[in-house]
């Protein structure tokens, strides 16, 4: 379902599927990067993307941020601490995309690395924004441009859902509020996206990383990108018109 950057439902957008067309010469892709809300399932579609296309996977290193489990259990104190950990983290991964991979030809990562300027965006106060701002202006322009963005979507209750089920205790205390505003920060951040592009995936009507007929259409649609923002129709869908 198509979103308006107040969250609200949009007419559909007209299916890329049915104006494009297989050519002999597809694009090569060199860098995918897969985003999404939180528990929207971008590591599952990386691994699932990198053992399809045989490429190198990179992994956001959440749970490897020592400031997280104090963030979720008191926001307010340590935000600009767990922001600013990611952004380095994040900045020090990026860095590895530019190293050559004599095995791989394609690389894929399960984030975007401006995504750290969403969260920003929702949980810094002001003073706090301004001074990550600084830093993070001076590590984007250092960082590798993808071939084209796969954004999964999912409702927050569908969100919640998926997190309470894979159980992480440091997840524990997040709040159906603070997913709804992460959400909505999303939706309006990548509404007019204009970037790179942007393949829009709605994972409450499929999941593309464990349905092989998707999966294999989904990537088709990613080698013939165009730009702006397109959004992918199910295959199953498709054949119930």
């Amino acid at each position: 379902m198509r979103l308006t950057p107040n969250g609200e439902p949009a007419p559909l957008a007209v299916p890329i599927f049915d104006t494009v067309h297989l050519m002999d010469d597809e694009r090569q892709l060199t860098y995918i990067a897969v985003e999404g809300p939180i528990g929207v399932g971008k590591t599952t579609l990386a691994k699932a993307l990198g053992k399809a296309l045989d490429a190198r996977v990179i992994l956001e290193e959440a749970e490897d941020n020592p400031f997280l489990p104090h963030f979720y259990k008191n926001p307010t104190r340590y935000a600009l601490h767990t922001q600013l950990a990611f952004l380095v983290s994040r900045y020090r991964q990026q860095q590895e995309i530019y190293q050559r991979d004599l095995f791989h030809k394609t690389t894929v990562a399960d984030y975007l690395f401006e995504k750290d300027r969403i969260f920003a965006s929702v949980t810094l106060n002001e003073e706090e924004l301004h001074l990550y701002s600084r830093i993070a202006d001076l590590l984007q322009d250092a960082t590798p441009t993808p071939s084209i963005v796969v954004m999964l979507q999912a409702s927050a209750e569908a969100l919640m859902q998926r997190i309470r089920k894979r159980g992480r205790g440091f997840e524990a205390p997040m709040e159906l509020g603070y997913l709804q505003t992460v959400c909505e920060t999303y939706n309006r951040h990548f509404f007019d996206y204009t970037d790179v592009p942007l393949l829009v995936v709605n994972t409450d009507e499929v999941n593309v990383a464990t349905d092989e007929v998707e999966l294999q259409e989904l990537i088709r649609q990613m080698r013939q990108p165009r730009p702006g923002v397109q959004y992918y129709v199910p295959v199953s869908r498709r054949h119930n018109r």
